[in-house]
């Protein structure tokens, strides 16, 4: 699997062809999307959608947004944020892992998620958090299974939808 930053041209824009990638990957998704409520319909997400979204994530400059390929195909993205907005949070997060829905089950998500685990423990970071929806126990399953321990329960700060905390300690 090659990872890459996702990066905006100068104009701010996705280049077409990796929007149309970007948009399936999204898509392929629909049901996570039913349960989160991020997109209007999810089973019509539409490029402008996925655009404007990565944009509004890339304006935060604590924001990387990482592109996952296997043999050239676009296979995952993830989203994480080096610093939370609340000051008292000290660890990284990820904000989002996903992954195509016809590539799930073949190990991409367990790889990515240790990548950014890689990244963070190279830049001196000592756990990383996540929060997973609580309507999305498979999602919680996923993230227990590779090592992340609940901390808390609490809403999101975006749609105030319940989620639990998860943190994962990244000894070096």
């Amino acid at each position: 699997m090659i990872l890459e930053p996702l990066t905006l041209s100068p104009d701010h824009a996705l280049p077409g062809p990796l929007l149309t990638e970007l948009t399936a990957l999204y898509a392929s998704n629909h049901a996570f999307y039913a349960l989160s409520g991020d997109f209007p319909d999810p089973h019509d997400i539409r490029p402008e959608q996925v655009a404007k979204a990565l944009a509004d994530e890339l304006a935060n400059p604590d924001v990387e947004v990482l592109q996952a390929r296997s043999a050239g195909q676009l296979v995952a993205i993830a989203i994480t944020l080096a610093h939370h907005p609340d000051p008292g949070d000290p660890d990284p997060w990820i904000g989002l892992l996903l992954v195509d829905a016809a590539h799930q089950g073949k190990g991409h998500g367990r790889q990515l998620a240790a990548y950014i685990e890689d990244r963070f423990r190279e830049a001196g970071r000592d756990a990383v958090r996540l929060a997973a929806l609580d309507n999305n126990p498979g999602a919680f399953a996923f993230w227990t299974t590779i090592g992340y321990e609940t901390i808390g329960h609490r809403k999101d700060r975006q749609l105030g939808r319940p989620c639990a905390v998860l943190r994962k300690i990244l000894h070096q």
